[in-house]
């Protein structure tokens, strides 16, 4: 079955940098779309950034010029590269995926939006301290 392993989060400093990596096993369609959401304590699930498997991404506007989805299709792994960490980054983070064999962006954007994802991962804890 489809797993999504986040790794790689952790406490810093504002100003201070981290990666976050999610790995997925146990797919076979060539097309995916895959995304990072956040969620911090008392507040809704807010979408970070979406790619697909052409490479296509997008960035929420509050992480735009400091965050980078990335992905390394050989290694099935997603990334998060997070720069220029604010308290307010403070969240659970997590990977979602989900499979097709027709690659579309548009329909990657349409799932991403209703956050209609069908695998999520276990999420990992992101801390920035003032």
């Amino acid at each position: 079955q489809v797993q999504l392993v986040e790794s790689g989060g952790g406490s810093v400093q504002a100003g201070g940098s981290l990666r976050l990596s999610c790995a997925a096993s146990g797919y076979t369609d060539s097309g995916y779309c895959m995304a990072w959401f956040r969620q911090a304590p008392g507040k809704e699930r807010e979408a970070v950034g979406l790619i697909d498997s052409d490479g296509a991404v997008k960035h929420a506007d509050s992480v735009k010029g400091r965050f980078t989805i990335s992905q390394d299709n050989a290694k099935n792994t997603l990334y998060l590269q997070m720069n220029s960490l604010k308290p307010e980054d403070t969240a659970m983070y997590y990977c979602a995926a989900e499979f097709r064999v027709v690659r579309d962006f548009p329909y990657c954007l349409s799932v991403y939006i209703r956050q209609a994802f069908g695998y999520w991962g276990q999420g990992i804890q992101v801390t920035v301290s003032s």
